[in-house]
């Protein structure tokens, strides 16, 4: 079965081709960094228009890198949620009008799921049960997995989700957009031990996470600091340390608390490098694994959510005529597909 999947949830317009028996076959994406770089941060009225102009041109792009034409195309897979509703709508209203066209089965897809799934697309994907780290700009969670649709959620961010905690700390920083990539860089360059951030939330039982006062104290300390590049690149390490140290100790209890040893991590932040050493270190110290899907998947992409509708339409799952969106739709109300 070949799946066309569309992902318009924010401000990149993914487009791909997954085939059931051969794997991906086509894979276009467009940024809108700079488009929102001006106003330091997404402008969401310019998003949805920018999916107009882009997704269109966008799967022709797709059908030619395949070398298909839409007769060839088995079923229309389209992030519904969450994210911005504007820009949800243009590839639900799209996905949804290009699968009546071809009379092809379309499916609304849950974008975490999407990059739940991501790391199936490697050439070595976890098998079930896992324990997944959903770590990006909008999210931060930690879900047990048992299979498609079956999903336990263990933790979740009270506040700020990581990824944001990195763009609003590189704002405080004078990073450009998009901050949380720019203060990674920084971190390289900074001094260890020179700074001590709190490790929020460790300090008691739990799975959740809180990383809104780490942007008060990198605030506090920036404002302490003669404002050199040297000193902010050791807030940025400071920083850094703290928020990927956060995130190891919460996959490491919720590992022992599941008894379970593969770890899947994915979302934007997973493309941490530092997180990634740190996760894989750890997990190889007690016997187990860590999957991270490739970087360029780590983002939004089309891929994700070409798999992730594959693997409901060919369960026989269907979404209705209706176009309907999720700017906020959790999870765990997802429910196995067949």
């Amino acid at each position: 079965m070949r799946v066309l999947g569309i992902e318009t949830s924010c401000d990149e317009t993914g487009i791909a081709i997954y085939d059931t028996e051969h794997g991906l076959l086509a894979h276009q994406l467009y940024s809108q960094v700079k488009l929102h770089a001006d106003y330091g941060g997404v402008v969401p009225e310019l998003a949805s228009r920018d999916h107009v102009r882009k997704t269109l041109p966008l799967i022709q792009a797709a059908l030619t890198q395949a070398n298909l034409k839409s007769s060839d195309i088995d079923g229309v897979a389209y992030t519904a949620g969450p994210g911005l509703v504007g820009a949800l709508l243009v590839g639900s209203c799209i996905g949804r009008s290009l699968a009546l066209g071809w009379n092809v089965p379309a499916i609304a897809v849950h974008h975490m799921e999407g990059h739940l799934l991501a790391p199936m697309l490697e050439d070595q994907p976890p098998q079930f049960p896992f324990v997944a780290l959903l770590v990006s700009g909008g999210h931060t969670q930690l879900v047990q997995v048992d299979g498609i649709g079956q999903y336990t959620l263990l933790g979740e961010s009270v506040d700020d989700a990581a990824g944001e905690a990195f763009d609003k700390t590189a704002k405080l920083m004078g990073l450009d957009y998009p901050g949380g990539p720019r203060l990674a860089a920084m971190a390289e360059h900074g001094e260890n031990g020179v700074y001590r951030f709190p490790r929020p939330m460790t300090d008691r039982p739990g799975l959740d996470f809180s990383f809104s006062g780490l942007k008060t104290f990198a605030a506090n300390t920036i404002a302490s600091t003669d404002g050199s590049e040297q000193a902010l690149a050791n807030v940025a390490r400071a920083f850094q340390d703290a928020v990927v140290d956060t995130l190891v100790i919460k996959c490491r209890r919720a590992l022992e608390q599941t008894g379970l040893k593969r770890l899947v991590v994915a979302g934007g932040v997973s493309a941490n490098q530092h997180l990634r050493q740190q996760l894989h270190d750890f997990t190889q110290s007690i016997g187990g694994k860590v999957y991270f899907p490739r970087t360029e998947f780590c983002t939004d992409n089309g891929a994700m959510i070409a798999y992730a509708g594959a693997q409901r339409l060919v369960a026989g799952e269907r979404s209705d005529i209706h176009i309907k969106t999720y700017p906020r739709w959790p999870l765990e109300q997802l429910t196995a597909p067949g």
